[in-house]
């Protein structure tokens, strides 16, 4: 007598070489992502002295482009005739390389140029860079929704991928930290070369890896081009905008943008908020810098390290969680949790700065790491929502949008590194501080210059503003319903519909 009882394993598509090969490229990719995202304000604010208006109408310019480049690009790849390597990996071929050397040329400070010479400058390669990476990191995180038709093997591997990247994202900070202690000096020239050396290892080290997805991954799900368009039909973009959990998932990344000041504010903080190190009053001439730039390094370390163990911890343990809770679960209890704790951080925070308890700063290490737990759970439980959208999108449309749906991610991403630097520099003018004089002195400015409501000001940038930004990314998610019974009636249904229309996926 048969037993129907007997669980039947799903099949398994992807090999550990091809996991493996797109986890280490999405480290290589981190590493240039995060050099871009977690130090370019540094750089034109505090090291090029770009005026504080310019870099903010930089930001935001940049990434409403931005807005129309990476739907662009999605489109253009989801048309694009298959190659013999598949249809998203020739473009990661491409681009490769262009954006390793606009990685350099955004951190290279030319000699001579004036004001105007520069901010011409710094916003070309900035908007160049933006526009390069989006062509090879839309198709890149568009690659495992190609690599299996299976959603479970789909969230395995993304989550694998994405704590990866995530530790790439970590090295520059590494390479920041290690440098700081080689260039102490305050003057502007030993500050280019620093950052110029930790553009160049990113770049270099970066692109060797990330050229591992053009070669291992494998595209199995081909999906046959459509028949000529009914003109009946909705377009592309309709169909994505009129797709509720796919927009719902969107919003949640805009609302969280405050979630990336973790990292893209903690050189500001270690520059301009906090000061660790010998006392100071003991301490003159060359001694003095050392102990100014020691500090810089160490304070950003120490957030960079908090930030990693809350947000690699929760990556490692999503595929655990994902066994016990579903998606929408797990966002929105880490998003609370995430938001108490930077509540904890920035009273005792303040209390460092404002009492002559200085030490108190350390009691924050615990509640830094849990306020970073909720940047793990979304960066890879949201990619794998927007994997879940699509599917729904596919099973309610006929039409299934690979590329154009990591787009959405690429540009939440992006956007939300723009806010994010947004923020810092409307702190910068709210607390009145203006790097630009100093630059033009060919020196650097330090916290011993700062008073304790400058100070406090650039520290609420890792304390409380993100953990407003977690609160409110949580409240779309609590309509988002592609759960349980339903998400799994569509993947079974999709299953039977998939081979009706002839889309194949090969072994």
């Amino acid at each position: 007598m048969e037993n129907t009882n007997v669980k039947v394993e799903p099949k398994r598509y992807v090999g550990s070489k091809e996991s493996w090969a797109l986890a280490l490229a999405g480290l290589g990719q981190g590493m240039m992502y995060s050099t871009m995202s977690s130090y370019i304000s540094d750089f034109y604010i505090s090291i090029m002295g770009l005026p504080l208006v310019f870099v903010l109408l930089l930001m935001l310019l940049a990434r409403v482009w931005d807005a129309i480049n990476d739907p662009m690009m999605g489109i253009i790849v989801d048309r694009a005739k298959p190659r013999k390597a598949g249809k998203m990996k020739p473009f990661i071929l491409w681009f490769a390389l262009p954006i390793a050397v606009a990685t350099f040329f955004m951190f290279y400070a030319p000699e001579g140029f004036n004001s105007t010479q520069n901010m011409i400058y710094a916003g070309f390669i900035y908007v160049a860079w933006g526009m390069l990476y989006t062509a090879a990191d839309v198709p890149f995180w568009a690659l495992p929704n190609v690599m299996t038709p299976d959603p479970e093997e789909r969230g395995g591997i993304i989550s694998f991928a994405k704590t990866v990247n995530g530790i790439g994202s970590a090295v520059p900070i590494a390479i920041f930290t290690i440098l700081s202690w080689i260039y102490t000096s305050s003057d502007l020239a030993e500050q280019k070369k620093l950052y110029m050396v930790m553009a160049l290892v990113s770049a270099v080290v970066g692109t060797a890896l990330y050229l591992l997805s053009y070669v291992y991954p494998k595209e199995r799900v081909l999906i046959p081009p459509k028949p000529k368009k009914d003109p009946n039909e909705p377009g592309t973009l309709k169909r994505l905008f009129t797709c509720k959990p796919l927009m719902l998932v969107v919003l949640c990344g805009v609302l969280s943008s405050g979630r990336y000041m973790m990292q893209a504010a903690a050189i500001h903080v270690a520059r301009y908020a906090l000061y660790i190190g010998p006392a100071l009053d003991t301490l003159e001439g060359e001694a003095l810098a050392t102990a100014i730039s020691g500090s810089r390094g160490t304070v950003s370390l120490l957030f960079q390290v908090c930030s990693a163990i809350g947000m690699f911890g929760s990556m490692l343990a999503m595929p655990f969680l994902y066994k016990k809770f579903n998606y929408k679960q797990i966002v929105i209890v880490s998003c609370i949790g995430g938001f108490i704790a930077s509540i904890a951080t920035t009273v005792l925070g303040a209390c460092s700065i404002f009492t002559p308890f200085s030490w108190l700063v350390y009691l924050t290490i615990p509640f830094i790491i849990i306020q970073c737990i909720p940047l793990g759970a979304l960066n890879v439980t949201m990619f794998a929502m927007i994997g879940d959208s699509l599917d729904y999108l596919e099973w309610k449309t006929g039409f299934r949008d690979n590329a154009l749906g990591a787009a959405c991610q690429s540009f939440v991403n992006k956007l939300g590194n723009a806010f994010a630097t947004t923020f810092i520099v409307i702190m910068y003018i709210i607390v009145n501080i203006d790097p630009a004089q100093s630059v033009a002195n060919n020196v650097t400015i330090s916290v011993l210059d700062m008073t304790n409501i400058q100070r406090f000001g650039m520290f609420a940038l890792v304390s409380i503003v993100p953990g407003l930004s977690l609160i409110l990314c949580a409240i779309p998610i609590f309509w988002y319903d592609l759960v349980g019974d339903k998400k799994e009636l569509i993947t079974k249904e999709l299953e039977f519909k998939r081979a009706e229309q002839g889309i194949v996926v090969q072994g």
